[in-house]
């Protein structure tokens, strides 16, 4: 097994332009849920295969900062690639997620009509999930709908159920896709920074922050940059527009507000604001939907916040009666058309992946099959394929069993009872083996979305120092007993947990 990570300085010597000898089968162009998943169905071939990120880590951009519903594809339209895809990924991921230990809750859905004119299109919302092969969805009426969520606000008239709507890891899901891909011998690239592609009979050399790349086959998978990728190869199919959509997280005192996801019925100007719990105990709202021209404009602002309280006073009232843990912002790839553009280009051995819109996280895998079936047709050899190395991803999720409440697990190592944040529970342990994992953290924050630490009610006011002591020091030694380090006035577990 090959296990090959390079982060920083220039390009290994066999990634270089010296020849196809030298380099890859297929070099995958982005990192995220996306591109990781491509990358581990072709690690399931004999192939020689690359992914690659401008970031410093897996998952960075639009993949960490979104609405982490796995979705049933119910109100898809009819159809279309997202519709098929979604359908087939939310099967495939429910499953690995189960093998793989990616935290998933079956919390559903409930569409919910505030007016007479939602309240008609909810039948024909029905009529759609059917013709997208999902029968489930039924309607329910007002007296049911209050019984269902008795904190919603006043003025609900109805609703469409969908019970298979699900929350997910947004974090551990692509981690594991590229663990998984590494272990079978992919090679990540991080810190790659794509500038310019030369096509030739042979495939392709790729200019990059760190050098050449040589690769026989390339796939786009960039997201909100897919479109300057696919420019590089002398397309001008489609234009990415970063559509910023900002969300609140509340404190895990306000879940039990909310039992299901409660979405708005689609108008013309979109899907709208929802109000969400999450695998991590917290509850959402959001997002908002701003087009705009930056690639980079991540952050939340006071009329972003401002409409998203509004909007959440009339959803569920005693949410803004809680304390706000978090606000983020993500940047979601739109390109004006309703479905995905993934397209093969033929005699050019190049598949571009655009326009994964908030769907990608669900349809993930079957993006995966389908673009190498793409790649397959286009005359790529597939030999095998072979099973991948097993993977089991670290429980992120509140309803699941999570360390430090494991006498067993603390008994063989004491470094899972020795708590380090405080607020989100977690254990020196679980810093350790995040620290020395296939795909370590190379940021705080990478540490952050592999075990939460930081990312409590304080944000990291209470451990902050201790775990970037942590971080710094590359962590503890395995089977070392030594206390975590601790900030100044720190109290003892059970006083901490209040």
């Amino acid at each position: 097994m090959t296990v090959t990570i390079t982060a920083a300085g220039p390009l290994p010597a066999e990634c270089g332009a010296e020849g196809e000898a030298g380099g890859y089968d297929v070099t995958v162009v982005g990192a995220g849920v996306v591109g990781a998943a491509i990358a581990r169905e072709l690690a399931r071939f004999r192939l020689r295969t690359a992914l690659v990120d401008a970031a410093d880590d897996i998952g960075s951009g639009t993949s960490k900062a979104n609405t982490a519903i796995l979705h049933t594809g119910f109100d898809a339209v009819p159809g279309a690639l997202e519709a098929r895809l979604v359908r087939e990924g939310r099967e495939l991921l429910a499953a690995y997620a189960g093998e793989t230990g990616i935290p998933v809750e079956r919390v559903g859905a409930l569409l919910v009509a505030w007016d007479q004119e939602q309240l008609a299109a909810l039948p024909g919302l029905l009529d759609k999930a059917a013709r997208n092969g999902y029968h489930a969805a039924r309607t329910v009426d007002a007296d049911e709908l209050r019984a269902r969520e008795p904190h919603l606000g006043p003025g609900a008239l109805g609703a469409l159920e969908v019970p298979d709507e699900s929350i997910i890891c947004p974090w551990t899901t692509p981690l594991a896709f590229a663990t998984q891909a590494v272990r079978a011998g992919v090679h990540l690239h991080l810190n790659c920074r794509v500038r310019d592609v030369g096509a030739d009979d042979g495939g392709h050399t790729l200019t990059t922050s760190r050098g050449p790349l040589r690769t026989r086959y390339l796939v786009n998978a960039a997201g909100l940059y897919a479109d300057e990728i696919d420019r590089l190869l002398g397309n001008d199919v489609f234009t990415v527009t970063p559509r910023r959509g900002q969300l609140v997280v509340f404190d895990k005192l306000a879940r039990d507000l909310v039992g299901h996801i409660i979405l708005p019925v689609p108008g013309p100007g979109g899907k709208g604001v929802l109000v969400a719990p999450t695998v991590f105990g917290n509850v959402l709202l959001g997002p908002t939907a701003e087009d705009l021209d930056d690639k980079t404009a991540t952050g939340s602002t006071a009329d972003g916040l401002r409409r998203l309280r509004e909007k959440g006073r009339g959803i569920v009232p005693g949410l803004l009666d809680e304390e706000v843990t978090a606000v983020y912002a993500g940047l979601r790839a739109a390109t004006g058309q309703e479905d995905y553009r993934i397209q093969e280009y033929p005699g050019l051995r190049y598949v571009a992946v655009g326009g994964i819109r908030s769907t990608g996280l669900t349809a993930s895998m079957a993006i995966g099959r389908h673009v190498t079936g793409l790649l397959s047709a286009a005359g790529l050899e597939l030999t095998g394929p072979r099973p991948l190395p097993p993977v089991t991803m670290p429980n992120l999720g509140e309803a699941f069993p999570r360390p430090y409440r494991s006498a067993a697990l603390i008994a063989g190592d004491p470094a899972y009872g020795t708590l380090v944040c405080h607020c989100e529970q977690v254990t020196l342990g679980e810093i350790r083996d995040a620290l020395a994992a296939t795909i370590p953290p190379r940021s705080l924050d990478g540490l952050r979305r592999r075990t939460r630490a930081r990312g409590g009610r304080c944000q990291g006011f209470y451990c902050g120092a201790a775990v970037r002591a942590l971080f710094e020091a590359g962590g503890p030694a395995a089977g070392n007993e030594q206390e975590a380090p601790r900030p100044a006035g720190a109290q003892d577990d059970e006083e901490a947990r209040g």
